[in-house]
């Protein structure tokens, strides 16, 4: 009677070992596959409470998350025989533990050499159909997309499926790189020259057009006061002729005294003339008046 204590406190012990061994829970973001020595046995994927054998059977964890895995950098030559350098990532998860433990064992690392083959394969078969600029423009979408169900396909095998493939980068070489700049430099430079080049003939232009208009207002001034002197002219030797002729004797020696101030203005001026010459004679003899002629 003595030991039924201790008997009792052994088969708690016992119980308890026996409940840790055979209870396990299964948490919101995981599924659990159940081997017994080694054999798979069941896929649990509800959460909760869950019993096994114990000591015989193992329960291996797998995540039901979407899993990240980046693909290393890598070179891929584009349709137009362009080389890109292409940094990309894969989105998956892990739908089928069974498969998924089938195909790469109990890690989840196990998967991603096989993730790594296959969309590195996918990606080179659908960019080695592509063009640069379609890589770099809004059309990128729909090429991830091509990628995207090409390894979604593959990688079902391995209980596995695709979300997601992006490019995270794409880089040309750096020797091609250096050639595309130097061909951007030398395009540049021509579309300067040849800007450099209009500006010039513009400016020419311009000024051949300033240059004829200057030419032609030049000439039309310049005939515009030909005319105008001629006008004037006219109407001077019209008023001349018209005072000459109402007292032709008034005007002569009108145009005598003009001769006068014009020869003697300076006060120093010298005349050699012959006893015969009749540029004095209206200082010599005054004007008589036309007797013919009405008074004013």
């Amino acid at each position: 009677m003595r030991n039924t204590p201790v008997v009792a406190l052994a088969g708690l012990l016992v119980a308890a070992v026996l409940a840790g061994a055979s209870l396990f829970t299964v948490g919101q973001t995981e599924q659990v596959l159940i081997t017994q020595f080694g054999e798979p046995r069941q896929v649990i994927t509800e959460p909760g409470l869950h019993v096994k054998i114990p000591f015989i059977q193992t329960v291996i964890s797998f995540d039901r998350r979407l899993l990240d895995y980046a693909i290393p950098a890598e070179e891929v030559i584009l349709g137009d025989q362009r080389r890109l350098i292409v940094d990309s990532f894969t989105r998956f998860r892990i739908v089928d533990p069974l498969r998924y433990y089938q195909a790469v064992g109990p890690i989840e690392a196990g998967i991603q050499a096989r993730m790594n083959s296959v969309v590195s394969s996918a990606l080179r078969r659908v960019l080695g159909t592509e063009q640069l600029l379609n890589v770099l423009s809004s059309n990128r979408g729909h090429i991830m997309g091509l990628i995207r169900d090409q390894a979604n396909a593959e990688m079902k095998g391995f209980g596995v499926q695709v979300e997601d493939v992006r490019i995270r980068r794409a880089d040309l070489p750096e020797e091609n790189t250096q050639a595309i700049l130097s061909r951007m430099q030398s395009e540049r430079q021509r579309l300067a020259a040849q800007a450099r080049a209009e500006g010039a003939e513009s400016a020419a232009r311009i000024k051949a057009d300033a240059e004829r208009e200057r030419t032609v207002l030049l000439a039309q001034a310049r005939a515009e006061a030909d005319r105008l002197r001629g006008t004037g002219e006219a109407q001077a030797i019209a008023i001349y002729a018209d005072a000459f002729n109402r007292d032709k004797q008034f005007f002569q020696v009108w145009r005598t005294l003009q001769a006068y101030r014009d020869a003697f203005a300076g006060g120093t001026s010298r005349l050699v003339l012959t006893p015969g010459d009749g540029f004095l004679d209206l200082l010599r003899h005054a004007p008589v008046p036309d007797a013919t002629k009405p008074a004013p």
